[in-house]
């Protein structure tokens, strides 16, 4: 059969049939890592990605957890190929290791990436990847993150792009080395094997569908799927407003007292390229808040997306018409030896810069400013049943900021987290040594607005045992989520330790290896979210509810909304500060 006639067999609808598997593919790989791993901020977190990029490293669909992994599994596969693939080095069976923050990995040595080459008839046609955070990579601290290193060498284990599987066989020797490197081996390898599993399933699928419609039409609809993407965006960034729109913010500190440090983006929207230019923005630092290159264009991409088609399948040709731009040794673009194990705390400030420059032109889809930090919390210890060690590691929720027509969210977790969970109260009390003692809304009253931001939460842990230790970073601790249109600002994140004698520590932003004794507690409170509009503006009714649902207080409903209640009845007894309804 010649290329003509194969070529007339690429109808509309195969195209699309060939497309949804693919998506389908990324969506199997997805559900396999997380039924097959070992970590709860894998199965009940899903702090992980994985997906199916072409044989040049562009993304064709990921199921993902992680908003923050948008783009990192592309950057993976491309050092993937520019380490061996020249060469000719990559073999059927091969899969590859990789964790370098400042290349493929992008993000902290924690997050594990593997890529494996899927060949048919004799040559590459795909690649299976996916990233997760893995428990325990070693280094100084438990949880292997920490807000007080000043070196990557302090931050555990580096997989600099090597072969974990040569031709199919296992490297024992690099296996050896990560079990005796890590605190708790049978977490970490139990999660390596279900990202091999989720590879294979990759691989399986994509060649049964090579088989099923041949090499010519998959690659066929490969391009399709790639020039529909950019199609589509290109089309939706035709709808923007054309101009140049910028912001300023501050990210509090490095985690060893050094800060603030200023950041800062330039947004240029025209016909065909939607650039963020973030030069300027301070050089990176000697704590580990530093993001690589990497990471911040996954976060400018979130923000990409929710700018111009937040519903769209992702894969590389949507983000054809988007540059990032940084200027090198950033802290927006650091490099070897940068600290970047808490690198999130200036990764989503690429996502929030973006937001604060758009959202006054784009009221329907953005809205005003949110909690930004995954507050970050690794707690170790004891567990007082079994006496052997356990080790929590999970992000925080905390409240959205108001839309124009839309109070915001309560208790979500920040953009760079995305479609992730907490891990629930039951499964933390039964395998970690603590007791859930308050989950709950965390009611300041600010975020003020005609829209008022959503909630944060307060989550607290008491130790069952001596001698536990937490490390947390809150950013956003010192500058607060942002209002819009008149709308106030919302509060800051912050955790405070309450000792068995009832003597509270803190409020902190950061803090590292805190000691904690049997009944002792740690109190995460996570940000209210920014509010949109003047808060004079509220409906009366709703500044009722407000108080009645322990929103706001009685005096805020007076002095910031301008409705005097009677404290009995909360029928309205005064209008007061110049109420405009």
């Amino acid at each position: 059969m010649n290329s003509h006639q194969v070529q007339e067999k690429v109808d509309q609808f195969t195209l699309e049939i060939v497309k949804d598997s693919l998506i389908a593919i990324g969506e199997e790989m997805f559900h396999t890592l997380a039924r097959t791993s070992m970590s709860p901020i894998i199965y009940e977190v899903l702090d992980f990605a994985s997906g199916l990029t072409d044989d040049k490293g562009q993304l064709l669909t990921q199921g993902n957890g992680v908003t923050g992994f948008i783009g990192m599994l592309t950057f993976m596969v491309k050092q993937t190929l520019e380490k061996f693939g020249q060469k000719g080095d990559l073999k059927p069976g091969d899969i590859i290791i990789i964790n370098d923050p400042y290349g493929g990995g992008g993000s902290h040595l924690s997050d594990v990436g593997l890529v494996m080459p899927i060949f048919y008839e004799g040559e590459i046609v795909a690649f299976s990847a996916n990233k997760a955070h893995w428990t325990e990579v070693g280094g100084k601290d438990p949880g292997s993150w920490t807000t007080d290193s000043t070196e990557i060498f302090q931050e555990g284990l580096q997989f600099p792009c090597i072969k974990l599987f040569d031709e199919g066989k296992i490297n024992k020797p690099l296996v050896e080395i990560i079990a005796a490197n890590v605190r708790f081996p049978d977490l970490s390898l139990g999660d390596m094997w279900a990202q091999v599993a989720a590879l294979k399933t990759g691989e399986r699928r994509f060649v049964e569908l090579c088989s099923k419609y041949s090499k010519y039409i998959v690659k066929e609809t490969i391009e399709h799927l790639l020039h529909h993407g950019e199609q589509i965006s290109r089309k939706e960034l035709s709808k923007l407003p054309k101009g140049v729109y910028e912001a300023v913010d501050y990210i509090d500190d490095d985690g060893i007292g050094n800060g603030p440090f200023k950041v800062q983006v330039k947004v240029t929207i025209t016909d065909e390229e939607f650039v963020c230019d973030f030069s300027g923005s301070h050089p990176q630092v000697l704590g580990p808040v530093n993001c690589s290159y990497t990471a911040l264009v996954s976060a400018v991409r979130a923000i990409f997306l929710a700018a111009t088609n937040p519903s769209q399948d992702v894969n590389d040709g949507v983000f054809r018409p988007l540059k990032v731009i940084a200027e090198a040794r950033s802290i927006f673009s650091a490099e070897r030896p940068a600290a970047v194990s808490t690198y999130w705390e200036t990764m989503l400030y690429g996502s929030d810069l973006v937001w604060k420059a758009l959202a006054p032109i784009l009221p329907d889809r953005l809205t005003a400013g949110h909690l930004l930090s995954v507050c970050g919390v690794v707690l170790s210890g004891i567990h007082q049943d079994t006496n052997e060690p356990f080790l929590i590691v999970e992000p925080s929720v905390g409240g959205w900021g108001a839309g124009d027509g839309i109070d915001g969210a309560v208790g979500q977790f920040c953009i760079g987290d995305g479609e992730t969970y907490n891990v629930p109260v039951e499964v933390a009390e039964a395998r970690y040594g603590i007791m859930v003692e308050e989950y709950s809304l965390h009611t300041d009253g600010a975020g003020a607005g005609e829209y008022r931001g959503g909630s944060g939460t307060v989550r607290s842990y008491t130790a069952m045992t001596d001698g536990q230790t937490v490390t947390a970073t809150f950013g956003r601790n010192k500058y607060l989520p942002w209002g819009i249109n008149e709308g106030k600002d919302g509060s800051r994140n912050e955790f405070e330790i309450v000792k068995a004698n009832g003597e509270v520590s803190g409020p902190y932003g950061k803090f590292a290896r805190f000691p904690l004794q049997k009944g002792d507690t740690v109190r995460l409170i996570t940000a209210t979210g920014g509010g949109f509009g003047n808060p004079l503006d509220r409906p009366i009714e709703k500044v009722i509810i407000d108080v009645k649902n322990g929103y706001i207080s009685l005096e805020q409903a007076s002095e910031i909304y301008g409705v005097k209640l009677n404290p009995e009845t909360l029928h309205v007894e005064n209008i007061v500060n110049g109420r405009l309804n």
